[in-house]
C-alpha cells in the first residue's frame, strides 16, 4: 500500500493543483460520462455542443466520440505531462471560453450576454493557465 501511495503523491505533485484539478476532470470526462453519453443515452436525449452551437439527436450521437477521443488525449497528456499538449489544452479551453459566450447568447436557455461574459472570464483563467505553462509540459 506505501508503494501504491507514494506514487499517488508523486503524480499529484508533478502538476500545480489546478491543473490536477483539470486532469481528473478529464478522466471522470474519459472513462465515466462519455460511456454513458455514447452507450446509454438515448438518441432523443442526446445534445453536444460545439463552439457554442448545440447539436441534437444522430448529430449528437455522431459526434459523441469526437468529445471521447478529445478528452482521453487530455487525460494522458496531463497523465505523462506530454510536451504535445502544450498549447493544444490552452486552445481547446480557448474554444470552450467562446462557445461559454455563444451558448449564452444564442441558446434559450443561457443567460444572455452578461452571463456569457462571466462564464468567459471564469473559463479564461484556466486558460490563461495552461498558455503559460509550457515549461511544465517538457518530456523526460
Amino acid at each position: 500500500m506505501g508503494e501504491v501511495w507514494d506514487r499517488v503523491v508523486r503524480d499529484w505533485q508533478m502538476r500545480p493543483w489546478w491543473m490536477n484539478l483539470i486532469f481528473y476532470f478529464c478522466i471522470y470526462m474519459t472513462i465515466v460520462y462519455m460511456p454513458f453519453d455514447i452507450f446509454w443515452k438515448a438518441v432523443a436525449d442526446a445534445e453536444e455542443v460545439w463552439f457554442g452551437l448545440v447539436v441534437y439527436g444522430w448529430w449528437a450521437k455522431l459526434t459523441e466520440p469526437i468529445h471521447w477521443i478529445i478528452y482521453g488525449s487530455l487525460a494522458y497528456g496531463f497523465l505523462r505531462m506530454k510536451s504535445w499538449l502544450w498549447p493544444w489544452a490552452a486552445v481547446y479551453v480557448g474554444q470552450v471560453v467562446i462557445s461559454m459566450l455563444v451558448w449564452n447568447l444564442t441558446d434559450p436557455r443561457g443567460g444572455g450576454l452578461w452571463a456569457g461574459l462571466i462564464a468567459a472570464g471564469v473559463f479564461a483563467v484556466p486558460m490563461v493557465a495552461l498558455w503559460r505553462s509550457k515549461a511544465l509540459f517538457q518530456e523526460a
